[in-house]
């Protein structure tokens, strides 16, 4: 008699961050991406000499807890892949790994050391073989183990748009080429690099491939431009939605509620008196520290002065005492020589002495 079983896959959690301490977070993993690391995966993947994708390992920071990794640099890892087996260069990548925390330690602390976070390639697709290169990473002798290894995807299709998908890795069954890829959230840090950035893009589109760097006050006009657009583009869209001339958008309207709660709800006008009392805040700090940097720069030349006056006041002194001494002692030797001739008249005087008798010429 046959029994109708059910069959289920045994699917273990990923590991998680803080697996070996006790009273480990549960909180998803993030990932924060440099755009320097994209620029790097980019130019290996236009340097490729065969179509196919491109392997490579991710160098960045973890947080204390292990639940963020910042994503700083990338290197390409040489790997062959058919339609059996995929090969990758294990040597290579370690001595690379070792080459590029050797130049980082020097610069960074014990808490922001960097370190191994995953690998990246330039396709979407998530085969078996991916599954093996992920088990690479994440192995205790050439991985992140007790640490999850982050799986970085990115698109390089010419003509189609740049995205970037980002995965962690659970184990099933028991197979090495089986593996549950967890999607996770992650986000692009160009915050910080958004004037540099904007620069790049306008020498770019530019005939001599150049662009001044603009001052700091033009780079914050040119963000609140930015914001103001940006404001009447979300106005005109709103207006729209609610005189029924377009569908609107449930996720984008609860994206709107959300941003919206977090501004402080406060009058204008005291928006305007806290800005203008912060001005004169930093105007009054900006002009004592350009007094104190007077004052220090006024005492340092007095404090010269003084030290090059004293120095010439002790020169003359000494050279007027050597010039008396050297007078004295002129004096002291006339002294000297009259007493000698003293005692010479004083034995002439004493001393009888008889007459010479004058000499007979000589012929």
């Amino acid at each position: 008699m046959a029994v109708d079983t059910e069959q289920f896959a045994h699917i273990s959690r990923p590991l998680a961050p803080n697996v070996l301490a006790f009273g480990a977070s549960n909180a998803p993993l993030t990932v924060n991406v440099q755009p320097t690391a994209i620029f790097s995966i980019l130019d290996h993947a236009v340097r490729r000499e065969q179509p196919t994708r491109v392997i490579g390992a991710l160098v960045g920071v973890r947080s204390e807890d292990g639940t963020e990794v910042e994503v700083r640099s990338t290197f390409a890892i040489p790997h062959t892949e058919n339609e059996d087996q995929v090969e990758v260069d294990v040597e290579y990548q370690q001595k690379m790994l070792a080459l590029t925390l050797r130049a980082t330690s020097s610069s960074s602390t014990a808490s922001h050391r960097e370190q191994l976070l995953g690998w990246y390639t330039t396709s979407h697709e998530l085969n078996s073989f991916s599954a093996l290169i992920q088990n690479f990473f994440a192995s205790p002798e050439t991985g992140t183990f007790p640490h999850p290894a982050v799986h970085l995807t990115i698109n390089t299709e010419p003509g189609a748009p740049v995205t970037t998908k980002t995965y962690i890795s659970s184990p099933v069954a028991g197979a090495p080429e089986s593996c549950l890829f967890v999607s996770v959230p992650h986000r692009l840090l160009r915050n910080q690099d958004t004037a540099a950035l904007e620069a790049i893009a306008h020498a770019g589109s530019t005939e001599e491939n150049a662009a001044p760097l603009v001052t700091d006050i033009d780079a914050l006009a040119r963000a609140l431009e930015n914001v103001t657009g940006l404001l009447d583009r979300v106005s005109n869209y709103t207006s729209e939605v609610l005189d029924e001339e377009r569908d609107g958008n449930t996720a984008l309207g609860q994206h709107l509620m959300n941003a919206l709660s977090l501004a402080p709800k406060v009058d204008p006008e005291a928006v305007e008196a806290d800005f203008n009392n912060h001005i004169q805040d930093v105007l009054m700090v900006s002009y004592l520290a350009n007094t104190i940097r007077t004052q220090i720069d006024l005492a340092q030349r007095l404090a010269t002065s003084n030290i090059i006056g004293f120095g010439d006041k002790d020169g003359e002194k000494k050279d007027g005492e050597d010039g008396e001494k050297r007078g004295g002692d002129r004096r002291d030797g006339g002294g000297r020589g009259g007493k000698r001739g003293g005692r010479g008249g004083g034995r002439g005087g004493n001393q009888n002495r008889e007459p010479r008798e004058p000499r007979e010429p000589t012929e």
